[in-house]
């Protein structure tokens, strides 16, 4: 997939500044978890004030209990620090319980909210970004963010917590000391700004060369029977590897940037305690200060070292973090450019779709573009209701699109389409959309067993269940399995022929009842005696509907009650068989081409 093709180029640009992220994740995400956030919380503050705690009690370590007359004292400060030990250890399996319950849900419910948006967004959205992108995008990137409120309550909790103890601590023995120790902070503001944006990039460019590798992996497997038979293993191959290198080359560079700011704050720790060192160690050998008093500081400056650089590590966790929430927000700031999804189900349920029993069908001057491409160009055409009409045309004549912009996978750019006597742009696409039943050349089979490829979880009488099997002659081949209709499809229907699998979308088709039928290619590559099976299923299928037919073999709509001939995305010949092959036009010579061969 080209960059021009890329999700990140084909959704709605928008920059997102962190504390807008923060909201909005909040708001989105976290808000449902709020009491479990807060009580877990309050146990990181108590383990990160622990360390206040342990730091304050080496004074008397030293000064009282490290004497001749410090017996007495030696078991109570003892069980003192052992206590805090105990308190540190129960707060944390508390705290990673409650986290972990959070992450889960927040995650699990934001990848439930991408995949029910991106349900919602047209055709046309669909035609500019893979599936392989998608998938990255509903499960690596809720994956890179799922830890991330995590580590920012750990960070302000427990971390920023101890460090504030900590430092409580170090002032109340020494606020020079501790000024000594802070020395070299300013040094870390312009380094840990210019990280963070490189951090943010980084991950930015990571996070697309997933995307695009989990695009090559779905197109291989997809396509493997291809792959195999072409010999492009090793082609395939390379195109892989040249993705996963420039993803290596960014976690590296990103690794890179995110190890900086901690490097940076050892250094100016190790400043801090040298400088420390110098002052508090004369004062010590010197007796203005005790060797308990020196302890306990610097024993409050070491413990500062790893909540320190947890932190400095949280400005690269988050910049990672929040590279994946704008991606996630780009896709869900995304608006379907049909008009229909603007309207309620319930505003367009006010009336039915259409009085009709079989509706007629009509396109007045309709036209539609793919980028700048015209594929339909002010088509016009009637198909009468209850009878069965049929397109025709060369490929990339703009059949297809017909049944895209009937169905409102895609929408028309200019003209109207008219169902009954109500537009398709006063309807609710599920409103529209009860109105068709679909076999088409490669119906979708899912992994699922063959019952519930067939109901798609309807509750349907068994009296009913058994009336659409025998009418799509599933029964010819269900009871030849050992498991029925409890056998597995397999990965897209893989375990069927493909006239098995018609059959199982014709009874689907069956089960739907709706008052249109759209019949694409539905029986092409089949064989002769699997066609005609479904042929005769088709024919039951059509009674008492308006049907309209794609059709590349002409055999198959010689008893179409109307044939239209498209080409250029127009309508160039119609009438019935016997019609146009007497005008000899464009119609007669397709027949021609076919039946000669």
């Amino acid at each position: 997939m080209s960059d021009s093709q890329s999700p990140d180029r084909a959704l709605q640009v928008q920059s997102y500044e962190s504390k807008q992220l923060i909201t909005r994740y909040w708001h989105d995400s976290l808000r449902p978890y709020a009491g479990l956030m807060t009580l877990a919380f309050a146990v990181m503050m108590i383990e990160g004030s622990a360390l206040g705690a342990l730091s304050y009690l080496i004074e008397p370590l030293f000064d009282k209990v490290f004497t001749p007359k410090g017996q007495p004292a030696l078991v109570w400060v003892g069980l003192g620090i052992f206590g805090l030990f105990v308190l540190r250890a129960t707060c944390s399996i508390i705290s990673k319980y409650l986290m972990a319950r959070v992450s889960q849900g927040s995650a699990t419910g934001m990848q439930l909210t991408m995949l029910r948006h991106i349900l919602t967004l047209d055709g046309t959205f669909f035609l500019k970004n893979a599936p392989g992108a998608l998938i990255d995008r509903v499960q690596g990137d809720t994956a890179a963010v799922q830890q991330i409120w995590a580590t920012l309550l750990s960070g302000i909790g427990r971390d920023g917590v101890a460090l504030l103890s900590l430092m409580v601590v170090a002032v109340s023995i020494d606020p020079y000391w501790t000024l000594a120790a802070l020395v070299g902070t300013p040094l870390l503001i312009l380094p840990a700004a210019i990280l963070q944006k490189y951090i943010r990039k980084k991950t930015d460019q990571m996070r697309h060369q997933s995307g695009l590798r989990a695009t090559r992996l779905d197109e291989i497997f997809h396509a493997i029977n291809a792959i195999k038979l072409y010999q492009m293993e090793g082609y395939q191959i390379a195109r892989f590897g040249a993705i996963v290198h420039k993803i290596v080359r960014a976690e590296l560079r990103m690794a890179l940037g995110r190890s900086g700011l901690p490097a940076l704050i050892d250094i100016v720790t190790g400043l801090g305690f040298f400088a420390v060192l110098m002052l508090g160690g004369h004062q010590v050998i010197e007796g203005g200060r005790t060797t308990g008093e020196f302890m306990a500081f610097f024993t409050a400056m070491a413990l500062t070292f790893q909540p320190l650089r947890r932190l400095g590590d949280l400005s690269g966790t988050w910049q990672t973090a929040a590279a994946s929430l704008e991606r996630i927000y780009r896709l869900l700031d995304t608006k379907p450019s049909d008009p229909r999804q603007n309207i309620s189900q319930d505003q367009s349920a006010q009336k039915p779709a259409t009085d009709q029993a079989a509706p007629d069908i009509r396109f007045d001057k309709v036209s539609f573009f793919y980028d700048e491409t015209a594929v339909l160009k002010e088509l016009s055409f009637h198909a009468p209701a209850g009878k069965m009409t049929a397109l025709v045309g060369a490929s990339g004549a703009g059949k297809s699109s017909v049944f895209n912009i009937l169905t409102g996978l895609i929408k028309a750019k200019s003209g109207s389409v008219i169902i009954g006597e109500r537009a398709i742009l006063d309807l609710s696409n599920q409103t529209l959309r009860k109105m068709f039943a679909v076999v088409s050349q490669e119906s979708a089979i899912f992994d699922e067993s063959l019952i519930e490829n067939i109901v798609l979880g309807q509750d349907i009488p068994p009296v009913m269940l058994a009336q659409v099997l025998n009418a799509a002659y599933v029964t010819e081949f269900i009871d030849k399995l050992s498991d029925g209709l409890e056998t597995q499809a397999g990965p897209r229907g893989s375990a069927l022929s493909g006239g098995q699998r018609q059959r199982l979308a014709i009874a689907r088709a069956l089960l739907r009842d709706a008052p249109i039928l759209l019949l694409d290619e539905a029986t092409s590559a089949l064989d002769a005696q699997s066609e005609t099976l479904v042929a005769e299923a088709l024919a039951k299928l059509r009674t008492g509907r308006t049907t309209l037919v794609i059709a590349h073999s002409l055999a198959t709509v010689r008893d179409a009650d109307l044939i239209l001939v498209i080409d250029k995305g127009r309508v160039v010949e119609q009438g019935n068989h016997d019609s146009l092959l007497a005008q000899d036009g464009l119609y007669a010579t397709l027949c021609r081409l076919q039946f000669s061969n």
